[in-house]
């Protein structure tokens, strides 16, 4: 995201986030866990993470879901300020098509804040984390320790780019794997890479998203969350943004999905 008029200069981060439908805020630390007393082998068991990764992107593209998307600046007494609102209906075809439906908005009343393209990126391919085997020679992984997350064994791993290549968007974070479906059930960071410029920029919030089992077998994305400050030039700019993945449906070889054409009832 850009500014509408100033520009950025770097900052720290500050990440809040709250759990999904309507649970208790929490505040999410990004610190580093203590580590276990016996260090598990990380990339062996990233290689079956990340096995499992692709076998749930296959599975994903059966699948259709709605994505809700709000965004909204945050004024110096913390109240809501400018907003960005919209939902589409999302479908994966087999192929790898990406068919994006529009079900309300986009509404933007924005004022200082001017969401990019690699916003909109992001929602697509950083947030919604998946490791896959084609995305873990990406990345630098690192044993932290082991947490519990929904009630369940987790490994918690931090990941690095090795290297952001030009049109990349990758993530700078952490990511917990379930120790029984070595699926990911939460994944934390930064996207990268930022773009600092003498003239403007595009950075971009720290966000934390959660994952939850919908078929009893594969773990899918359902909701991100960040409140982050951004600075200007002149001042910091506090935004906040959720993300909600819902209403996974899923439809086989027997099943069609068929649209509309314009102007048609």
């Amino acid at each position: 995201m850009e500014p509408a008029v100033n520009r950025y200069a770097r900052n720290g981060w500050r990440l809040w986030s709250w759990a999904a439908n309507a649970k208790p805020l929490i505040l999410v630390l990004l610190a580093l866990p203590i580590a276990s007393a016996q260090t598990p082998p990380t990339r062996e068991i990233l290689r079956k993470v990340a096995a499992n990764g692709s076998l749930f992107e296959k599975e994903r593209a059966n699948y259709t879901y709605r994505q809700s998307f709000k965004f909204y600046e945050i004024n110096r007494t913390g109240a809501p300020g400018g907003d960005y609102q919209e939902v589409r209906d999302i479908t994966l075809t087999p192929e790898g098509e990406r068919i994006e439906t529009f079900v309300k908005g986009p509404i933007n009343r924005l004022k200082r804040i001017i969401l990019t393209d690699e916003d909109f990126r992001d929602i697509r391919e950083v947030q919604p984390f998946v490791l896959t085997q084609d995305t873990l020679w990406l990345y630098e992984t690192r044993y932290e320790g082991d947490e519990t997350v929904q009630e369940r064994d987790c490994f918690v791993f931090r990941i690095k780019p090795r290297q952001v290549l030009e049109g990349q968007r990758l993530l700078d974070g952490r990511i917990w794997v379930d120790k029984e479906s070595e699926q990911a059930l939460q994944v934390a960071g930064l996207p990268v890479p930022q773009e600092y410029r003498t003239e403007g920029g595009n950075l971009f919030p720290r966000f934390l998203t959660v994952f939850e089992q919908i078929d009893g077998e594969y773990w899918f994305p359902v909701s991100t969350f960040a409140d982050d400050t951004l600075a200007f030039s002149t001042g910091g700019q506090q935004v906040r943004y959720e993300i909600q993945f819902t209403d996974y449906k899923r439809f086989g070889a027997e099943s069609s999905i068929t649209f509309d054409e314009p102007g048609q009832p």
